[in-house]
């Protein structure tokens, strides 16, 4: 413990120095940090080892690097004093790597004539072991320069530390940045990924060359979305730092549709439930993932060696299911040689770090490390007593090793190397820390130009523009606003050809700043886990096809639903739609739903439609009937049979007739605003005309019948001028209701979407319902009119008369046009067309052969009777 007073006010560092446990190999050890006063002491249980690296220098960089993994509590037996032990250097080795290539680094460029020019680059680096308190004690001794850390006092004067770097993981890198921040130091991490860091108002001076957990986890996201794994599972470590790296996680996971089937909590800790029940804890686990659906895992956050421990009786499981590991691949090499089974087949995802050209290549540099010619390097001892099995020169030391490890030391012969030892000189190795060191070196050189041209500036402002081409990327790398260094993504596939010799090999790439479509690029194939080498799959429910949409199934998951069709009028393109998009009105969906086709457009057509072809020969048949009836008038013209019965009246009837046989062609083919306008026009017209002829006649022979009486006044009524009167006023009311009707709302083309569900009705819309049932009104009322005169003269003479066949067709007629009313109210489309072409032909016809027939049979099979005498000798 040491003591400190002075006067000055010392700025409170919120330091986090609070009880945690560690669990290491099953043990529980609790390590308190106790503070008396705040103030002016700090009181820190010191490790066995410091593992201090220094070298003055005219600015100083300091350090915290981890490269013995954790703690340990320990009470050395030479002196009963409990200490921290820093252990697991055996699988930290790459770490250690770091260390030594941060030393060679700034020893290049104190060599280089390009960066510091006059100046000497110094060092103060610890060894934070992995544990945020060894992290805490060694910046406040860099920063005191005392062996016991003394709080916001120096015992070496005023040091240029120009800032420092570290650490690797998220806990230790926060502890220390909190500290930094309060003194407005630099930071550059080399490891830390939480995204509190991110966070300029709390941690202003702090930069990182990797991505936060969430630039990470985005692209993990983006991996599981692009092979539609929407259904995984999760392992993580059972500590604030698992929970906190799964909760972001799981929230970037929702963001983009993919459900968490399981989350396993690793723990040393045997749960007290399986206590209990006498349940080994990995049969938990066990029974967990078979129950699961779920065929892609992600082993979520840092993977501790601890982890893989508790995952090796399940290795049978992982033979079916892709891993997927999310930190960095290359820092778990060390472990994953001693499960084969599980990483074997798995993917990684792994930030792209520029290669620091401070970076020693030359495998004979790494030959010259041996504690002979270091022996103030006590890392390098360590290495030399746990893979060499070699004596140090410390008795006591020896005699701790031996009892922690079980092993035997023995007295080595000098010829080891370090190259020898098991991933030390690996070829996934990543150079981070001399990379940082590199974006150190090159600020100290800015702002050293900078001061020379009287520009003033702190460190971090000048960390902010340290730029580097990367030509691979096509991109200049700097800081982003947040303080992180933004590259590619590697995505790797793990192999083993056979037992420890694993291989690393690039599956694809991930560009943060590119375009959705070149976001994810794949530039070789893998080895699937499936029979025939394709991708798994990994989903709750099966996809659904294109044509049905998601419906979630009550109280489960969101990608646990149910497929169904879409409605009526709409499509689904995609597979797991969630909704159906509805066709644009003039379309519908084709059979099976994914696409809109244009609509069947529904119209009585000349060539598709066998009732226009039978409409169309009907009513020519009786128009060419109705002309050869005429033509045998014409021919007939003096016959008495024709003369008797008005042969202009008969003739005007027989071309009204015609024409409203021909007038239901304006009704068959595609409907348009000219035909829709003459269709009913034309044919109320006609069968005005039509009417008016038959009015005429009756009026005609009423009139003959009362002129017979000698000196009867109606004599001056007979011949043509009372007929045409008659038919040109009545046919001139229903020409001017029809141009009435034309000039207020004529009726036009309409396309009716809606009646028929597929299917376009191009039918015509009468513009105004009064003006066409003004027209049959009208033709209803001749025709009635007509009715009720020819029923009264029906028992006059038969030399005159023809009311009672005129009575049987305007019987025919009314009966036709009052059916066809209701008929047309209640069709739709061409039906309705149908109804009204039925309508004409019927009454045409019926007209045609009540008036007609008769006559045609008197003139063609019984000209006997078509003489005057026959006629004259009818009884008045």
């Amino acid at each position: 413990m040491t003591q400190c007073h002075f006067g000055g006010k010392m700025p409170s560092a919120p330091l986090g120095l609070s009880s945690r446990d560690y669990l290491y190999a099953g043990r529980v050890t609790s390590i308190k940090i106790q503070t008396i006063n705040p103030a002016c002491e700090l009181k820190i249980i010191p490790t066995y080892e410091d593992y201090e690296y220094i070298q003055e220098g005219d600015i100083m960089i300091g350090g915290a690097l981890t490269v013995n993994s954790y703690t340990v509590p320990f009470r050395y037996p030479h002196d009963g004093y409990l200490r921290m032990l820093c252990v697991e250097l055996a699988t930290n080795l790459p770490y250690y790597r770091q260390l030594v290539d941060l030393l060679i680094a700034i020893k290049q460029i104190n060599q280089s004539p390009n960066f510091l020019l006059n100046l000497t680059l110094g060092y103060h680096i610890y060894d934070s072991c992995g544990d945020p308190r060894k992290a805490v004690r060694s910046v406040l001794q860099i920063l005191s320069g005392t062996r016991e850390p003394v709080p916001n006092y120096s015992c070496v004067g005023k040091r240029n530390i120009a800032g420092f770097i570290g650490d690797l993981s998220s806990e230790n890198t926060v502890a220390i940045a909190q500290i930094l921040n309060l003194y407005g130091y630099s930071q550059v991490s080399y490891g830390a990924t939480d995204t509190v860091l991110s966070n300029r108002v709390s941690f202003p001076y702090f930069f990182r060359i990797t991505q936060s957990d969430r630039g990470h986890y985005f692209v993990l996201s983006k991996l599981l979305k692009y092979f539609g794994w929407t259904w995984v599972g999760i392992i993580r470590l059972d500590d604030y730092g698992g929970e906190k790296e799964h909760q972001l996680l799981k929230s970037i996971l929702s963001n983009d549709g993919i459900c968490i089937d399981f989350t396993i909590k690793i723990t040393s800790y045997i749960l007290r439930n399986e206590l209990e029940a006498n349940i080994p804890y990995y049969m938990v686990y066990k029974r967990i993932i078979e129950e699961s659906t779920a065929s892609v895992i992600v082993l979520c956050g840092t993977v501790p060696s601890g982890v893989v421990e508790e995952l090796i009786p399940l290795s049978d499981l992982f033979i079916k299911k892709t891993l997927i590991v999310s930190y960095n691949l290359a820092s778990s090499l060390h472990f994953m040689d001693y499960a084969i089974e599980i990483f074997n087949g798995s993917l990684g995802i792994t930030q792209m770090l520029l290669s620091s050209p401070y970076s020693p290549e030359n495998t004979q540099v790494l030959k010259e490390f041996h504690p002979s010619k270091y022996p103030k390097d006590k890392l390098l001892e360590d290495i030399w007593m746990q893979y060499h099995s070699c004596l140090s020169k410390d008795p006591a030391k020896n005699k701790v090793y031996e009892q922690l490890y079980s092993a035997t030391l023995y007295n080595c012969s000098g010829r080891e190397l370090i190259t020898n030892v098991r991933h030390f000189d690996n070829k996934f190795y990543s150079p981070r820390v001399p990379f940082a060191v590199d974006i150190m070196a090159r600020a100290l050189h800015n702002m050293q130009i900078s001061l020379a041209n009287r520009t003033t500036g702190k460190m971090h402002h000048y960390l902010k523009k340290v730029q580097y081409d990367f030509f691979d990327m096509n991109r200049t790398l700097s800081f982003e606003e947040d303080g992180e260094l933004i590259t590619q993504y590697k995505i790797q596939y793990v192999t083993f050809r056979s037992y420890k010799q694993m291989s690393l090999h690039i599956f694809g790439v991930c560009t943060p700043w590119a375009p959705p479509d070149k976001y994810l690029q794949f530039i070789t194939k893998i080895g699937w886990k499936t029979k025939n080498n394709e991708v798994p799959a990994s989903q709750c429910t099966d996809n659904c096809l294109p044509g049905f949409r998601k419906v979630p199934k009550p109280g489960a998951h969101s990608c646990c639903y149910n497929c169904v069709p879409c409605s009526n009028g709409e499509i689904a393109n995609t597979s797991d739609s969630e909704n159906c998009v509805h066709c644009p009105d003039m379309e519908w969906p084709n059979e099976n739903r994914t696409q809109c086709i244009a609509k069947v457009e529904e119209f009585l057509s000349y060539t598709n439609d066998i009732i226009s072809i039978t409409f169309s020969a009907i009513s020519i048949l009786f128009f060419l009937i109705t002309m050869l009836i005429l033509i045998l008038f014409i021919t007939y013209w003096d016959s008495p049979i024709v003369r008797a019965n008005n042969r202009s009246l008969s003739f005007l009837l027989l071309v009204s007739i015609k024409l409203s046989f021909l007038s239901v062609f304006l009704f068959l083919g595609r409907p348009v605003d000219i035909t829709c306008m003459l269709r009913i026009i034309t044919f109320g017209i006609t069968f005005s005309i039509a009417v008016s002829s038959l009015l005429a006649k009756t009026i005609m022979v009423c009139v003959a019948f009362k002129a017979t009486k000698p000196g009867s006044s109606w004599r001056k009524w007979l011949g043509v001028k009372l007929s045409n009167s008659v038919v040109l006023f009545c046919s001139s009311i229903q020409i001017i209701i029809c141009m009435t009707w034309l000039a207020i709302s004529p009726p036009f083309q309409e396309l009716d979407i809606h009646t028929s569900p597929g299917t376009i009705i191009i039918q015509c819309n009468e513009g105004s319902a009064i003006g066409f049932y003004s027209v049959i009104g009208y033709m209803g009322l001749l025709a009635a009119v007509s009715f009720v005169l020819a029923f009264l003269a029906r028992s006059l003479p038969d030399s005159f008369n023809e009311a009672k066949y005129i009575t049987f067709s305007m019987l025919l007629f009314c009966s036709v046009w009052i059916t066809m009313i209701p008929a047309y109210l209640s069709t739709k489309g061409k039906n309705t067309v149908c109804v009204e072409i039925f309508a004409i032909l019927t009454s045409s016809a019926g007209l045609l052969a009540c008036i007609f027939v008769p006559k045609c049979y008197v003139i063609l099979i019984r000209p006997d009777l078509n003489t005057k005498t026959q006629l004259l000798g009818n009884k008045m």
